[in-house]
This record gives C-alpha cells, sequence and structure tokens, in this order.
C-alpha cells in the first residue's frame, strides 16, 4: 500500500515470526490509518499495509514532529537511535502489556519515552509512571455470531450436535491447557455431547507436553472428544471461534489475552482465569466466569455450571456479544490511541 502523506506516525514491527504484538499492529494500523498518517515500517507485515523501510524512517526529513509508537524493547531502543544519533524528530511512544517487574534496561528505556499506553490498569502499576490504559478491542464486523452454526459446523467438520469448547492459541503450559484437558476427562463421562477443540502451533519444545496430554486423553478413552487442530489459517480459527459453544482461557499468565473478546464478540461466553486482563473484560456470571489461575477444581466447576445450564449459557452469549460491541470495539480502542498520538503533537 502506498504510504500517506503526511507521514505523522511510525509504527515499527522488528519481529519476522507471528505474535501477539505483531497481530496487534495489524489490527489496527488499516483502522488508524483513516483517522491519521500512520505507516509501519519492519519485516513481517502485510502487503497491504501502509509501509516504509527502516532506512526510510531514519530520514524522515525533520520539517515536523512525528511519533515513534514502539510496542518492544528492541523498537525503543531504535526510536532512541533514531532520534538522539540521527537527529530524526520523533516523539517516543511505548505501550505495554506486561504484567512483571521489568528489567533495568527496560526501566531505562521506559523513561527515555515521551509517554506510554497500557493495556490494562494491571499492566500500567508495573510501569512506575504515569501512563494511558486503553484495553485492546476486536472487530466486530469480522467477530459475530453465525447464521447458521449448525450447517458451519458440518462445513468444518465438527459435530453439529456436540456441545463445543473451544481454547485457541499456541498450545502451551502457560496457556492452562493441560488444566483444560484434565478438566474435560473429570467431566465428560457425565457429558456425552461435550467435545473439546484446540487450535494453535504446537512448537518443538511443547510437542513432548501435548504427546502426554495425548495419552492420557486415549487412557479416558476421549480421543474423539479432544481435538487438537493445529495452527489453522486466520479465517479458519474466526469460523471455529462462531462454530463454539463455550470458550476457556485458562492461562497461568497473560499479557493481556484478545482470545476471549474475540470468542465473545461471537455470542461465545467465556470461562477464564484472573490473569492478564481478563477481569476487565469478563463479567462474572453475565457474560462468563472467572477462576483462580492453576485451580483445576474452580476451573471444572465453572465449566459444569456452562455445561449442565444450556438457556443461561446462550443468554450469556448473547450478553458477551453486546457486551464488545458496547466497550472493546477496535475502532474505540484505535480512536484512543490516536488522541495519545495527537496530544503529542500538539
Amino acid at each position: 500500500m502506498t504510504e500517506p502523506n503526511p507521514i505523522e506516525v511510525v509504527a515499527p514491527n522488528l519481529k519476522k515470526r507471528l505474535s501477539g504484538v505483531t497481530a496487534t499492529v495489524v489490527r489496527l494500523i488499516p483502522v488508524q490509518a483513516r483517522m491519521i498518517g500512520i505507516v509501519t515500517t519492519g519485516p513481517g507485515l502485510p502487503a497491504d499495509l501502509p509501509h516504509i523501510t527502516l532506512g526510510r524512517a531514519a530520514t524522515l526529513p525533520r520539517d515536523r514532529w512525528r511519533v515513534w509508537h514502539a510496542r518492544r524493547n528492541t523498537e525503543m531502543a531504535l526510536g532512541l537511535i533514531y532520534r538522539r544519533l540521527l537527529g530524526r524528530k520523533y516523539k517516543l511512544l511505548f505501550t505495554s502489556a506486561a504484567q512483571r517487574h521489568h528489567t533495568g534496561f527496560t526501566k531505562w528505556l521506559i523513561r527515555q519515552q515521551d509517554a506510554l499506553i497500557a493495556t490494562s490498569p494491571q499492566a500500567a502499576s508495573y510501569l512506575e509512571r504515569p501512563a494511558t490504559v486503553i484495553l485492546h478491542g476486536v472487530d466486530t464486523d469480522i467477530f459475530h455470531p453465525p447464521q447458521d452454526k449448525r450447517a458451519l459446523r458440518e462445513s468444518l467438520g465438527l459435530d453439529p450436535d456436540a456441545v463445543l469448547i473451544g481454547c485457541f492459541g499456541r498450545v502451551r503450559a502457560q496457556k492452562g491447557v493441560d488444566l483444560l484437558v484434565r478438566a474435560a476427562l473429570r467431566l465428560f463421562p457425565d457429558h456425552p455431547k461435550a467435545q473439546m477443540v484446540f487450535t494453535g502451533r504446537i512448537t518443538p519444545d511443547n510437542e513432548a507436553f501435548v504427546t502426554g496430554l495425548k495419552a492420557e486423553i486415549d487412557a479416558a478413552g476421549l480421543t474423539g472428544r479432544i481435538l487438537f487442530l493445529g495452527e489453522l489459517p486466520w479465517e479458519d480459527v474466526v469460523r471455529h471461534y462462531q462454530a463454539m459453544d463455550l470458550f476457556a482461557a485458562p492461562a497461568r499468565w497473560e499479557g493481556f489475552g484478545l482470545t476471549p473478546l474475540e470468542a465473545m464478540a461471537c455470542g461465545v461466553p467465556v470461562v477464564a482465569t484472573r490473569v492478564g486482563a481478563y477481569e476487565a473484560l469478563i463479567r462474572e456470571g453475565e457474560t462468563g466466569s472467572l477462576v483462580a489461575p492453576d485451580d483445576l477444581d474452580a476451573l471444572t466447576g465453572a465449566l459444569r455450571f456452562w455445561l449442565d445450564h444450556p438457556a443461561a449459557r446462550e443468554a450469556a452469549g448473547i450478553a458477551a456479544r453486546a457486551h464488545v460491541v458496547a466497550n472493546h470495539s477496535i475502532e474505540d480502542e484505535s480512536r484512543a490511541i490516536v488522541d495519545v498520538y495527537r496530544g503529542l503533537l500538539a
């Protein structure tokens, strides 16, 4: 895509492999480009985003201030190099999702920034400087309930009569996948229609972890009811969200965690742990349930409630969609970030 004129904001992405940060850039830039002159720079981004080379970002004319919006340490450091060593007129902005104490080097980088954004109140509490809290949003035109869930399931090769529980994202212990499998092992003998669907990449270092879980599933005789589909094309991930009856996000820790919002936008209630921004996203009993991390009994109990009460589950799905549309649209997130840009450029 051709770059806007004039360029007011540069959003770097210094990682080739798809990550949550990269996905955030990909989601936001097309919406923000309708509001302000913004470009990306760096590798691994779709060709349809407005983009300039890193070399051009280092040599933009000094005729105006621009915002350099970093989301990683490397990007904060590069912005400093461009401003201090190359004399570029960049206002430095950093967005943090991390909910942990930062290293000394990261703290130093954060102190050099002109402004900070945090993706949750919890993330803001670790920055040791004032930050604007802007929760992530989702595109509710892309994520929406299906017109015909039964037909959708048939097209995906899923049981149209099952009660489907989904868990999407990289398959690893951090995400609590083992807890969710063991909750299913407890619940499924008494819930013959229940099935569980995992999508997401299994990295080589997690293959033994998943193999062990599959052995437990096989031993319980539930092989056909707990499915690991692997990494899917993005459009298929969206369709799988739409096919679910219930979504689970039992992470042990999380930066922000976008999957519950995506599920709720599709009209699916969510059971999640009290990590990341989940407490700010899920309304207890209304759009889903919240449980303590690493608490198998609590997770099992919450899932059992929604499996046992289909009318409540359906009502929560309707409420979940309405909640996301009203409070967590990507347009609102984009507009709030652009307000920070304009404040820096004023």
